[in-house]
């Protein structure tokens, strides 16, 4: 009898798609155990991604699922969240320290790549991970206004660096190492060897997630780093318009030349929200975004709105994941942030690195 409720009670969760993968809970292995007591059930879930903010939605869920019908007469769910190291592109290593890192790239700039970057890093951070965030573009860093820090790092013995820290983010940028309007005039091979530097001799702790603010275009820098930085995967970020789009895709091309997964697009400034009366409107045009990721085969991770508070916010070096945490906009960053993390839980894991880290409980 247990084992046919608990074959039973299986068969309810293969029913129950997670949003955040796009796989059911039995498929995409979030089924740890099955607990059989006469009629009670005990049904233990671990998502391979952070999501605190839905783990009690998620419980409710299978609660309902399992207890509906009268298949059982009482159901205890557990969920929990472990983030686990993902395979990176052939013949590469993991950074030290850090489990998986993710290009957010747009092929061009002025699509709010910078500000999408900073605030899906806190999104994560505040689902439950532990993030990191790297400023790859040199010629235009802006790391250090977005995250609120500033400063020489220090280094412990004079070859490594240790990652300035602000709103509970590890972060390095090559703004640190030069002054606020001096411009950078290098030539492509030394960008790519200071981002190289700055990668690999940074000191990053136990990080769940390492986000990389991608530098604009598709050139001798953007593809020398998505070759040699070991990454596992890679985000798009694009607004709905034509001229945009044509710059998306030649990044999600480049990414998937070298091997590196696109797990998706992000369509920014998709509406406008006027601040005095609340009317929004698609200035940008309308759904370019879903029309790419229809014709790539990726899903579109959501849309963001064109707000200034968006803007103010991300100035101000308190970006709207932190300074708004309980707001419309934070919700879409922290549902987008899921939708990545989940995207890449189904991925391959990397069995050459191993260290523990997030386990969290929701019962």
């Amino acid at each position: 009898m247990s084992q046919e409720l608990e074959s039973a009670v299986r068969q309810r969760l293969s029913q129950i798609i997670d949003p955040h993968t796009g796989s059911d809970l039995v498929a995409s292995g979030a089924v740890r155990a099955i607990g059989v007591d006469g009629r009670k059930v005990l049904v233990d879930i671990q998502l391979g991604y952070p999501a605190l903010s839905w783990q009690a939605e998620l419980a409710r869920q299978v609660k309902q699922a399992v207890e509906g019908d009268d298949l059982a007469e009482a159901a205890a769910v557990n969920v929990a969240c472990r983030v686990h190291a993902h395979q990176v592109q052939k013949d590469m290593s993991p950074l030290p320290g850090v489990k998986n890192i993710v290009a957010i790239a747009s092929g061009k700039g002025g699509v709010g790549k910078s500000t999408t970057a900073v605030n899906l890093a806190l999104a994560l951070k505040a689902e439950g991970a532990s993030v990191g965030v790297l400023d790859a573009d040199v010629y235009g860093p802006s790391l250090p206004m977005l995250t609120g820090t500033g400063g020489k790092p220090e280094s412990p013995d004079g070859q490594n660096f240790l990652p300035k820290r602000n709103h509970g983010l590890q972060v390095m940028s090559i703004g640190y190492m030069i002054e606020e309007d001096t411009p950078v005039i290098w030539r492509g091979p030394m960008v790519t060897q200071a981002l190289m530097q700055l990668a690999t001799n940074t000191l990053w702790e136990d990080l769940d997630y390492l986000v990389i603010d991608f530098p604009p275009g598709t050139g001798d820098i953007a593809l020398t780093l998505a070759q040699r930085i070991p990454m596992s995967a890679a985000v798009i970020v694009t607004t709905p318009q034509d001229i945009a789009l044509i710059d998306a895709r030649k990044a999600l091309k480049m990414f998937q030349k070298v091997e590196v997964p696109v797990l998706g697009i992000v369509e920014n400034m998709a509406t406008h929200v006027c601040s005095n009366c609340g009317h929004e409107e698609a200035i940008f045009g309308a759904g370019g975004g879903e029309r790419m990721a229809g014709q790539y085969g990726v899903p579109l991770l959501g849309s963001l709105p064109l707000d200034i508070r968006i803007r103010s916010e991300a100035d101000a070096g308190s970006p709207t994941v932190v300074a708004a945490p309980d707001s419309p906009i934070a919700a879409r960053y922290r549902e987008i942030a899921r939708r990545v993390a989940g995207r890449l839980s189904l991925q391959a894991r990397n069995k050459a690195i191993q260290f523990p880290k997030i386990v969290i409980q929701n019962s």
